[in-house]
C-alpha cells in the first residue's frame, strides 16, 4: 500500500468516524441522523440517475442510502421507493435530501469561540 493511499484512507476513515449530524423533519415527526460523507458507491447510483435527467429518482436514493437512525442502520429500506416516490411530499423530501447533500459544504461549528 503506497503512501498516498494510506493518507487518503486514513482521511476517509476519520470523516465517517465523526459524530453523525441531525436534522428534525416537524412533518414527519422525527429525527434523522446522516453523514458528512459517504463511500463512492453509495453515491454511484444516485450519480447514474442524476446523469440519466432522473432527478426525482436521484432524490428518493439519496434519502433511501443516507437518511439513518441515531445508531447509524438506514431508516429506509430498499422497499420504501415506491411509497417516497408516490406518497410522500416532493417538498419534504426536497427539504431532507438538500440538508443531508449539502451537509459537507457547511463548516464545522466551533464550540470553543462561543465562551
Amino acid at each position: 500500500m503506497t503512501n498516498a493511499i494510506k493518507k487518503i484512507q486514513n482521511h476517509y476513515q476519520s470523516a465517517i468516524a465523526g459524530d453523525m449530524e441531525k436534522t428534525h423533519v416537524d412533518e414527519w415527526d422525527m429525527d434523522i441522523y446522516y453523514r458528512k460523507t459517504y463511500p463512492f458507491k453509495d453515491e454511484a447510483k444516485i450519480l447514474d440517475l442524476q446523469a440519466q435527467g432522473k432527478m426525482v429518482e436521484a432524490l428518493v436514493e439519496s434519502l433511501l442510502v443516507k437518511a439513518r437512525t441515531k445508531d447509524g442502520k438506514r431508516i429506509f429500506s430498499d422497499s420504501d421507493r415506491f411509497t417516497l416516490l408516490n406518497e410522500a411530499d416532493p417538498g419534504v423530501i426536497t427539504k431532507v435530501c438538500t440538508e443531508i447533500n449539502n451537509a459537507k459544504h457547511r463548516a464545522p461549528v466551533d464550540t470553543a469561540s462561543k465562551e
